[in-house]
């Protein structure tokens, strides 16, 4: 059987970032466009292997752990790698022609960092290997976030990067108990000897606090606004698309290797109570908000709550409800990466047009700027959770899941939720819709720019019709195989 290197993932963006580091602007661009395609690739090839025979690892260099490092592909590792590949590469091309050159000299170096460190984290089965992961990850957000380098964007990347430090030493102290009380970090080793023992309680306690906080999860949430509505258009894109999702997934795979579906239902209630009321105070924020990266920024909090109420749902009572409920939840990361990324983009662009931010200066453009209102508009029907989007799909399949669990509450929640959601996409629609005097006073951005929007918007709705083609990757009956 072929054997197609795992490793090109955390390879390829290492080089891209020591490359761009050292060419000139015109050979580093080359490169780097080189590179994604070279790491589409190695996605595609990847993602034939695993059909052919299903979850693989890789040593690199071929040093087994745990004195080497242990890559590991399953259905969800490629599925969030095959999701940054698809982000990352169209918000490079929206980078390439939306930034100055001198911003563009800073942006590759980063990005490479950030892709480099999202692929460590999907591929990684031990906990230290996240943790650097995770810090590679946020030097390389705070640094694009200040790429832009003026007053507003470095207050928000020192405030990023403080929530970031602190949520690392909560990892980190968490990471160092549980390797006190069991003598490994190997994922793995760790799920067939693990207990729920006041140390390893308290150990996970200290890790989600932190990761929970990377994620920007309510009520520590205040770095995040600021961050992803003040930095430049595709680095915001970059930011809530992928770059939270990358400590959520740590959450995720936390939770289910070492199967705490199990443990005490106060947990999940306090999981679901946080994302809840992310939900609703993300939705009436961004409904508030007079800038329209602020709206989207907001909608993002509001977002990441959905995510959460994966973990009330997941029961080992109940494996059916517990598998639709994780199916809901995948979806709906895919969903929101794309659409968010997508109505990052348009917003943008729209910011771009009109050559300031608030919603005001939004008038006239849905008759002027017809391309860029449809791509946000598309994204917004993924976000409103509208079919045949896969943000339907996935809201649809964590409903099911609480009514068969008899979880109301939850329902409530999303069914609310989707309302503040179509309230705050709308009211942006109305502020389009205003007649202006004096004809077409728009800029024209860049067909690129508004091709970029729309394809990524477009692609969270075909998500929708392709969800089962997303779901047959992942294991039958539990989140990872063991």
């Amino acid at each position: 059987m072929v054997h197609f290197p795992m490793a090109g993932l955390v390879v390829f963006p290492l080089l891209g970032a020591l490359v761009s580091l050292a060419l000139s602007q015109r050979w580093r661009t080359l490169m780097s466009f080189a590179l994604i395609l070279a790491l589409l690739l190695n996605n595609a090839l990847l993602l034939l292997q695993f059909y052919s025979q299903g979850m693989f690892n890789e040593a690199m260099g071929n040093w087994p752990a745990p004195l080497g490092i242990e890559l590991r592909i399953d259905g969800l590792a490629l599925i969030f790698s095959l999701m940054s590949a698809i982000v990352a590469s169209i918000c490079a091309l929206y980078a390439y022609v939306y930034l100055r050159p001198a911003q563009l000299k800073l942006f590759w170096p980063f990005f490479w960092f950030l892709w480099v460190a999202l692929n460590s984290i999907w591929l990684s089965s031990d906990l230290f290997n996240l943790y650097v992961g995770l810090e590679l990850l946020s030097l390389a957000a705070v640094g694009l976030v200040a790429l832009s380098r003026d007053v507003l964007s470095l207050a928000a990347a020192l405030r990023y990067l403080f929530a970031a430090l602190l949520g690392s030493i909560g990892y980190l102290l968490g990471v160092a108990l549980l390797y006190a009380t069991y003598g490994t970090l190997s994922l793995v080793e760790l799920s067939q000897h693990f207990s729920l023992t006041l140390s390893s309680s308290v150990a996970l306690g200290f890790m989600f606090i932190g990761l929970l906080m990377k994620t920007a999860v309510f009520p520590m949430h205040s770095w995040l606004p600021p961050a992803h509505g003040g930095a430049l258009t595709p680095v915001s894109a970059l930011l809530s698309a992928l770059v939270i999702k990358a400590s959520f997934y740590i959450v995720l795979r936390l939770w289910t290797e070492l199967s705490l579906d199990s443990a005490p239902t106060s947990a999940g209630l306090l999981m679901g109570i946080l994302g809840s009321a992310a939900i609703l105070w993300g939705g009436w924020m961004a409904l508030h908000q007079t800038h329209l990266k602020l709206v989207v920024a907001y909608s993002t909090l509001a977002q990441i709550g959905y995510f959460m109420l994966i973990f009330p749902l997941l029961s080992d009572t109940n494996p059916h409800a517990s598998h639709l409920a994780f199916q809901g939840g995948i979806l709906m990361l895919l969903a929101h990466a794309l659409a968010k990324a997508g109505m990052f983009l348009a917003a943008g662009n729209l910011l771009f047009c009109t050559g300031q931010k608030d919603l005001h200066s939004l008038a006239g453009l849905s008759r002027y700027r017809p391309l860029n209102i449809f791509a946000f508009g598309l994204a917004g029907v993924s976000i409103m959770g509208l079919p045949p989007s896969g943000g339907f799909n996935g809201k649809w399949l964590i409903i099911q899941s609480a009514m068969l669990q008899s979880q109301w509450q939850w329902v409530l929640v999303i069914l609310l939720g989707s309302l503040l959601s179509a309230a705050y996409i709308f009211r942006v629609f109305s502020y389009t819709y205003q007649e202006v005097e004096g004809g077409d006073r728009f800029k024209q951005p860049s067909p690129l720019l508004e091709w970029s929007a729309l394809s990524l918007s477009v692609l969270s709705i075909l998500l929708g019709f392709a969800s089962m083609l997303v779901l047959d990757l992942l294991p039958p009956h539990s989140v990872v195989t063991q």
